[in-house]
């Protein structure tokens, strides 16, 4: 809303011209967003706290040891929800249709959420498999016809070949369940992902990063032809949604590292991935997403290998899955696990972003 207020000033005082540029625009929404997160913080885990009585917020599927963290308050990705979503409709041009995208990308997985969240609290069970994928499939088809049926010289259902320069494959019409998969899976990933305090949140921070330099020079035509990457005009906007979520990740780290104060739930862990998948196809870097949330990808395929090898043979791969787990049942302390896995997503994001200049 500032944009549409301000820019037009900047015909009449040049203070008011700063606020076209994107990067200013970004910095200013991480920093905004990291603000309400941590004001909002507070009263929000006090109030759910409230509701939920002390009630069970562990999962079954953990070890022992996290019986202890019983009665910390979840869904706490509400916090997350309203920094992103707040600061995004202050800071970015909305006009631009790929910010709406992800901003009810957003908003619709941590629906889905709050509802599974509010389920397992009221009735110690939340939503099937079937309901919760169901209506994940409705909510991002629907948001990609969005995308889908621009005109061809703003959208093209292509899909960018990362090291090669210029290599694109025309998927047509099979870019929208392409693209479906890419979303879900990355939302139920960063699902799966978050078992300890401050894991999932700590690589959306790097991914968040990555991705908005990925937009910047996706939607910066002089950036995208010297890189000799695929340019999408609009896309450019997306960095202020990604300076958001960076924000309104730290701010919630602040309340979720160990030992956490609060737990994002599905409703934080879900947005966030599908945020995170939505940019990977609005900005063209599907195939990087496994890279830059490399992390995520390697905890899920730990759970469908420990799965796969359960029923095929009666044996289990790791201690427990996903891989968080494991390393916990071998002896490693919670904190180190943590770290460490932060580590490895901050080198893979890294290792994404070299590939936009080795084509």
């Amino acid at each position: 809303m500032l944009y549409h207020f301000l820019v037009p000033l900047a015909k009449d005082h040049i203070l008011f011209n700063v606020f076209r540029y994107l990067t200013f625009r970004s910095f200013m929404a991480l920093i905004t967003a990291l603000v309400i997160a941590l004001l909002i913080g507070p009263p929000a885990i006090r109030k759910l706290r409230e509701l939920q009585h002390g009630g069970e917020t562990i999962r079954e599927d953990t070890p022992e040891r996290h019986r202890m963290k019983t009665g910390t308050p979840t869904m706490g990705g509400i916090v997350i929800l309203a920094a992103i979503l707040s600061t995004t409709l202050l800071w970015a041009n909305l006009q631009n249709r790929y910010v709406w995208v992800v901003m009810l990308a957003t908003l619709g997985f941590g629906l889905i959420g709050v509802w599974d969240d509010a389920r397992k609290l009221r009735m110690r069970k939340g939503l099937s498999m079937r309901v919760k994928f169901g209506v994940q499939v409705l909510l991002t088809g629907a948001l990609l016809q969005i995308v889908f049926w621009q005109p061809p010289a703003a959208w093209l259902p292509v899909l960018a070949i990362p090291f090669f320069k210029g290599w694109l494959i025309n998927l047509g019409w099979l870019w929208i369940p392409f693209a479906m998969l890419v979303v879900i899976g990355a939302s139920n990933a960063v699902n799966l992902t978050d078992g300890l305090d401050g894991l999932a949140i700590g690589p959306v921070i790097m991914a968040g990063g990555a991705f908005g330099v990925i937009a910047y020079l996706t939607g910066n035509f002089r950036a995208a032809d010297y890189l000799k990457i695929l340019n999408v005009k609009g896309a450019g906007e997306l960095t202020v949604f990604c300076g958001a979520l960076i924000g309104a990740a730290v701010g919630f780290l602040w309340f979720n590292c160990h030992p956490a104060e609060v737990f994002m739930g599905d409703a934080g862990s879900l947005a966030l991935g599908g945020a995170i998948g939505m940019l990977a196809v609005l900005t063209k870097a599907e195939l990087l997403l496994p890279l830059i949330g490399g992390l995520y990808v390697v905890e899920a395929v730990s759970v469908i290998i420990q799965v796969a090898s359960f029923q095929l043979t009666g044996r289990r791969v790791f201690r427990m899955a996903p891989l968080h787990h494991h390393y916990e049942l071998s002896g490693w302390a919670e904190p180190k696990i943590v770290v460490r896995f932060w580590i490895v997503s901050f080198a893979l994001a890294l290792l994404a972003l070299t590939t936009l200049k080795l084509r």
